[in-house]
């Protein structure tokens, strides 16, 4: 059973479809989690609202939703559509009592790194306005940087200097940050605005992406980052985002209780 700052991603049961996963959840005692609205979407918005709501009433908690896709920050006319997307995602938050929002900035496109951010400050203003006044936190999650596709800021040091600009949260992407220089002081110096630590394990010599590992199966000094978090104050939940090849093959029933057991431990541990 999930604890209270362990955190189970939708994206780790990412080929089952949202009923699916919300019975994976309950036979496995995960109480809490992250809620794809893609997912929603897929199964209709309505009724799969009303299915999670059905499940929360029940015990499920709901920290974060995900899924939330990228704006095309070299086309600004296509913002609108991607604006009230993420407005009526702010009301599922709100229905399900969702603490943040998980969002990756989108493609730069034809733009550079400082004309994507200035793009991005100007397409998300009015969803952050909406943000604000229901009590919603957004967060930045940076990405690899193999994923141009779907974001622009590669590291936690320029996912915290765009926070601060567009005064949102950050998502800490473990995956993708791990061995960025200055970690440390990096976390120490923005711990304020970390909403959600995404957790990870993955495997030096691996050149592809996704191709994640249940934590404690490969070379990411997890413990020595968590305990920098811990130790800098991050109150937040550590979310599990496990996808790939191996968790695949492992199968979901083996590989997230697994992760969600060494992530418990690991915090019994450190806190």
């Amino acid at each position: 059973m999930t604890t209270s700052r362990v955190s189970v991603s939708a994206i780790c049961t990412f080929r089952l479809s949202l009923l699916e996963q919300l019975a994976f959840w309950q036979r496995h005692g995960i109480s809490n989690v992250g809620v794809s609205v893609a997912k929603l979407e897929e199964h209709g918005w309505d009724d799969g609202l009303a299915r999670v709501i059905e499940a929360r009433d029940a015990g499920l908690h709901v920290g974060n939703l995900i899924g939330l896709g990228p704006f095309a920050l070299d086309a600004p006319g296509e913002w609108s559509r991607q604006q009230d997307r993420l407005v009526r995602s702010l009301d599922a938050a709100v229905a399900l009592g969702a603490r943040c929002m998980v969002f990756t900035t989108g493609p730069a496109g034809r733009l550079s790194w400082e004309e994507a951010a200035d793009a991005l400050a100007t397409a998300m203003a009015p969803v952050l306005v909406e943000a604000r006044r229901r009590g919603v936190r957004f967060a930045i999650e940076h990405t690899n940087s193999l994923r141009v596709d779907v974001g622009f800021v590669h590291s936690l040091a320029d996912a915290l200097d765009l926070a601060r600009r567009l005064d949102t949260g950050v998502c800490m992407e473990i995956n993708a940050c791990w061995a960025e220089r200055g970690l440390a002081d990096t976390i120490r110096g923005g711990v304020e605005r970390l909403a959600l630590v995404q957790i990870s394990d993955y495997e030096i010599g691996t050149l592809s992406t996704p191709a994640r590992l249940v934590p404690g199966d490969g070379d990411i000094p997890i413990e020595r980052i968590m305990t920098t978090l811990l130790d800098a104050g991050y109150a937040g939940d550590f979310d599990l985002e496990l996808i790939g090849p191996a968790i695949d093959d492992e199968g979901y029933d083996s590989a997230v209780p697994r992760a969600v057991s060494w992530l418990h431990d690991a915090l019994e541990r450190l806190a």
